[in-house]
């Protein structure tokens, strides 16, 4: 996934409905729940938010603080997918967002991608 500009055109519309239609359809009773796969967007915005406070001065900087428990994100979904919480398709994308995360825009560009990928999972009933 590229998280770079200039943004591919359908990132937040095309490529994140096909996503969220992928991972619908390998939901089951346990896997891939809503509320799951929520508590890693938040953790996404949690890391967004504390970089992009109006407080914090130097992003650049602060970014590179932050990057270790970013990238950590990548731990606590294969985790999860060992636990049998998210299917395959939910960990290699979600990895492969955080994968792409390099400074302060690229995280800007993630969490909004995974945002528009919730509002087209949760459009799809699920």
């Amino acid at each position: 996934m590229n998280l770079d500009l200039p943004l591919q055109e359908n990132i937040f519309s095309d490529v994140a409905e096909n996503a969220a239609k992928k991972i619908a359809g390998e939901a089951t009773s346990t896997k891939n729940k809503s509320t799951q796969l929520r508590k890693f967007y938040d953790e996404l915005v949690m890391w967004h938010d504390k970089l992009f406070d109006h407080n914090v001065k130097d992003k650049e900087a602060t970014y590179k603080e932050l990057a270790p428990f970013i990238k950590m994100m990548c731990a606590k979904i294969a985790y999860a997918k060992g636990r049998g919480h998210v299917s395959d398709g939910f960990e290699k994308l979600f990895s492969d967002v955080i994968k792409a995360i390099k400074n302060p825009t690229t995280l800007k560009h993630a969490k909004l991608f995974v945002e528009a990928f919730m509002g087209f999972y949760k459009a799809e009933g699920k």
